[in-house]
């Protein structure tokens, strides 16, 4: 079996592909008026309850138990076009987790909690230029050392 992506149900199809395209830089794949697939496997629904025989009543906005994922490690500027996007609910500003990686999560127009963070790599190479040592690195990072040894590599061969 081959999973092919997650699908969300949407209440404007037009004005989520809207967003995703102009705010998160999604490209669409497929268009096919209320279904909607961007590259990399993100697929939305306009009607889902309707098309599945389930009743429209029944959909659940803020569900809590699912976020669409995103990695940008221009993670400021990212963060400052969301926010003034009209709609958007911020459930919390910029955050460091403990393993050095910053993250914002918000609200998309249909109430789905999106999470944007900055790549593992990119958060190594942050470490590695700081200063600390490949050891610290992984420690801090929690990323496997030989990942974060490769990392380092590459910083130096750019030097």
């Amino acid at each position: 079996m081959l999973y092919q992506g997650a699908l969300f149900a949407v209440e404007d199809i037009r004005r989520a592909r809207k967003f995703y395209e102009e705010v998160l830089g999604q490209k669409v794949m497929f268009d096919f008026g209320t279904n909607l697939s961007f590259e990399r496997g993100l697929t939305f629904q306009e009607g889902f309850c309707e098309l599945v025989g389930l009743d429209p009543a029944s959909r659940v906005v803020r569900s809590h138990n699912t976020e669409i994922y995103f990695e940008e490690d221009e993670i400021e500027k990212i963060f400052e076009k969301v926010k003034a996007y009209p709609g958007i609910e911020l459930l919390h500003g910029l955050q460091e987790c403990p393993w050095g990686q910053r993250t914002f999560r918000f609200y998309d127009l249909d109430k789905h909690i999106v999470e944007i963070g900055e790549s593992m790599e990119f958060v190594v190479k942050r470490f590695l230029r700081m200063g600390l040592s490949v050891e610290e690195t992984y420690a801090r990072s929690q990323f496997p050392p030989e990942i974060v040894r490769q990392l380092s590599l590459q910083l130096e061969n750019e030097k």
